[in-house]
């Protein structure tokens, strides 16, 4: 995914109450606090393509068009 489309995403409400309720997820398993930094991070690895499939999917498709058209231009340019 593009900075751009995270940056995009990290506007959606819906998407900073995930990763709140993230944050306070890991960091009651950790003992202490995992910092918003690193459960944004994780947020966005872990569950920003699951988010935006339920959530956004007409998003969710263009980007994932987007990624196989990079792998075919990639494979073909080898």
């Amino acid at each position: 995914m593009r900075g751009a489309d995270i940056q995009e995403l990290l506007q959606d409400k819906r998407v900073i109450d995930a990763i709140n309720k993230h944050l306070w997820i890991e960091s009651q398993k950790a003992g202490y606090s995992i910092g918003i930094e690193r459960a944004t991070e994780e947020w966005v690895r872990l569950y920003a393509f699951g988010w935006m499939k339920y959530n956004m999917p007409e998003k969710y498709e263009l980007i994932r068009e987007r990624q196989r058209d990079v792998k075919v231009q990639g494979v073909t340019a080898k």
